[in-house]
């Protein structure tokens, strides 16, 4: 593929994925992955789009969650699992891999956008609990106009999905609706094009939230939270589960190695994936090349 020809396929994806949070009969539906296998599970499953989980991802190459991950790290995985698929894939960058709020580097911010187009994914995460409280409005709002600036630059409409832990940091017990809708509009202006609000489930909440932001809203979800049904009658229009994706498939991983390691039994390994049909998932895409 030449040069113009991947960066036709990269703004047709970019174009396709924003057409997926349009109002409609449901909403975009993202199960997280963190590695080309992931990917490809998820693809075949049935996903309009992919997403990454910066929690997976980091914890599958031996880090902590919460901006410890090196940038080069996870863009090399990015790199990875957007080979893997013809879907559109969007990336979370937690800060930007550029340092926290007092140590915050543009030159890394711009060497991370650069790497997300480069590996041809069409929209981001990025977040504002990279400072204690969260970063400032002002700042943060200044961050996300320099990624929007950066994609413009380089002809892509990336999708900036700006992620705000008003809820989920658990720092506006009394006022998390009202710090979110102060946060939004400076997101917003600043050139976001979708706000997400993890950490709340709440129904009416949700229903608020979306009422009064006027930009596509994103939910976290996972176990004890409403239908995806439900949710998109609240309003939402885009659901992820993060690194639940991981969580699970960390889960089998422990429950094989006790009962292996327990009593002998190979009994939970019933249900695996078989070897040819793993290899199928790679040699299919090896075939394109």
């Amino acid at each position: 593929m030449t040069t113009s020809q991947s960066f036709r396929a990269q703004s047709d994806k970019a174009a396709a994925f924003r057409e997926l949070h349009a109002e409609g009969p449901a909403p975009l539906v993202l199960v997280n992955v963190w590695d080309a296998a992931s990917a490809k599970l998820v693809e075949q499953a049935g996903a309009h789009a992919l997403a990454t989980s910066s929690s997976a991802i980091s914890w599958s190459l031996g880090f902590p969650d919460g901006n410890h991950l090196p940038g080069a790290l996870a863009m090399a995985a990015l790199g990875r699992i957007a080979a893997a698929t013809d879907l559109p894939v969007t990336a979370d960058i937690e800060t930007g891999y550029a340092g926290s709020d007092g140590a915050f580097d543009d030159a890394l911010l711009e060497q991370t956008i650069t790497a997300v187009l480069a590996a041809g994914a069409v929209g981001v995460n990025i977040e504002d609990s990279g400072g204690e409280p969260l970063t400032d409005v002002a700042e943060q709002a200044r961050r996300i106009g320099a990624v929007r600036r950066l994609a413009e630059e380089a002809g892509v409409r990336l999708f900036i999905n700006a992620r705000t832990d008003t809820y989920l940091s658990g720092r506006f017990p009394e006022s998390a609706f009202e710090e979110t809708l102060r946060r939004v509009p400076a997101y917003l202006a600043a050139g976001a094009d979708g706000i997400f609000v993890p950490g709340v489930t709440d129904l009416h909440i949700l229903h608020e939230l979306s009422r009064r932001i006027p930009a596509p809203l994103n939910a976290l979800a996972g176990v004890g939270a409403p239908s995806v049904g439900e949710l998109h009658d609240a309003g939402v229009r885009r659901i992820s589960i993060g690194g639940n994706t991981a969580k699970a498939a960390y889960a089998t991983v422990s429950r094989v190695a006790a009962e292996v390691l327990g009593d002998g039994n190979w009994s939970k390994l019933a249900g695996a994936r078989s070897h040819a049909e793993m290899d199928a998932l790679f040699t299919r895409a090896q075939a394109r090349e």
